[in-house]
């Protein structure tokens, strides 16, 4: 199956990026920390140029934190602030308002010299849907500002969010890219929810899964099915499927078993953070696009944009 999701709301919610980056002096991206490459949206890097930005790991708590750490430093190595955070708590806030702050130093120091005081900073905040963007604004905002969801598209239209008198937020609804070149991002985006689940087959997708975690992490796999059965693993993925339905006892009438019933409760478990902490993904181990949108390829750029943008943390916005 081609996973593919680009409803007519996105173009829109792309045109009102663009019109309104130039409003904000920061861009904080929201990634799925489960599947920090695949949901990052190259559109992002090509509507934020210039500007000052930061990398937020969302749902970091569902995420393996070995490769979560792995992950960070990768961003890192790459000139990225990075922080990767569970969004439903406060606990990351400070440290991603001392990234404000750094980022738009320059900023600060340009406004200062020419007498403009109280002027709060605007970040926008981009992300793919179902990334955790609403959740991470009221967590940050510290009250209930944005509509929240647990299923991608909740975000419709954009909104201001004055969070005090230093910092203004600009939350935009969750845009994809028209098509996914590799299939396998299309797979991580639909095993994460970012894509609608109506729009998919469940059975084909749970297998994708199951295939991924005999490979990665299959003590989870027992641990979380048969904990009391010695499973051999890697087995045929339908196998495997008809083995969850018997032992959770997802059986049709005569005893077969169900697996519409048994894929949906592998997808739920995972997407739940009931199987475990599991990340789908790991750095590559060089990355064009990810190197093209970072502030170091901003640096290497030669131009005197790049280099202004390198030099001060972003695009002067007026």
């Amino acid at each position: 199956m081609d996973y593919q999701w680009y409803p007519g709301h996105m173009t829109k919610a792309r045109r009102m990026m663009e019109e309104n980056i130039g409003l904000v002096d920061l861009v904080i991206e929201l990634t799925d920390a489960r599947i920090p490459m695949s949901s990052r949206n190259p559109d992002i890097d090509k509507l934020s140029a210039n500007k000052a930005r930061i990398l937020v790991m969302t749902k970091a708590d569902l995420a393996d934190p070995a490769r979560t750490a792995t992950f960070q430093k990768y961003f890192e190595d790459k000139g990225w602030m990075v922080a990767a955070v569970d969004a439903r708590t406060r606990k990351s806030n400070d440290k991603i308002r001392a990234y404000v702050e750094k980022a738009c130093s320059a900023k600060r120091e340009r406004d200062k010299r020419r007498g403009i005081v109280g002027r709060p900073l605007r970040a926008m905040v981009v992300g793919i849907p179902n990334v955790g963007k609403s959740t991470f604004i009221n967590s940050f905002a510290g009250k209930a500002s944005a509509k929240t969801g647990n299923k991608p598209g909740v975000t419709r239209g954009k909104q201001w969010i004055r969070l005090n008198k230093n910092l203004e937020l600009l939350d935009t609804p969750g845009i994809l890219w028209p098509r996914f070149e590799d299939r396998q991002v299309g797979i991580n985006l639909a095993l994460t929810g970012a894509i609608r689940q109506e729009l998919l087959e469940e059975q084909e997708l749970s297998l994708e899964l199951l295939n991924f975690l005999q490979r990665e992490y299959p003590s989870l796999l027992t641990d979380k099915y048969a904990p009391e059965e010695k499973w051999d693993l890697p087995m045929d993925s339908a196998e495997l499927l008809t083995k969850i339905a018997e032992a959770r006892k997802l059986l049709r009438t005569g005893g077969e078993p169900d697996y519409q019933r048994a894929s949906k409760l592998v997808l739920d478990d995972f997407r739940n953070g009931k199987t475990g902490r599991i990340t789908l993904e790991t750095p590559p181990a060089d990355d064009p696009e990810t190197a093209a949108g970072s502030p170091e390829a901003a640096r290497a750029q030669g131009t005197a944009g790049g280099a202004k943008a390198a030099a001060t943390g972003g695009e002067e916005s007026e």
